[in-house]
């Protein structure tokens, strides 16, 4: 059986693409709403399988990003601080 997070990543896509025909996006918008109504999709699913690890590292990186905003590293610095996990500024 499909996993519906992925089904709905897949229609997404189709609705995004410029490439895809107007029937096709009706489809997948029909498709979105009754996986939506369904409650198939719990979006908080996919936070359990992240590993810690990789989160906050991908945290760390964007800190030193230059093209991250100055608002958007104090977020991170913030979460980060929850954590426990100490950032230079």
């Amino acid at each position: 059986m499909s996993e519906p997070h992925r089904v709905a990543g897949g229609h997404k896509a189709a609705i995004a693409n410029p490439n895809v025909s107007e029937e096709a996006k009706d489809h997948s918008r029909q498709v979105l709403n009754s996986l939506e109504k369904s409650g198939d999709l719990d979006y908080d699913a996919g936070k359990v399988d992240k590993n810690p690890g990789n989160v906050i590292g991908g945290k760390k990186a964007a800190i030193h990003n230059p093209r991250v905003p100055e608002e958007t590293k104090d977020r991170l610095r913030d979460e980060l601080a929850e954590d426990g996990v100490e950032v230079e500024k």
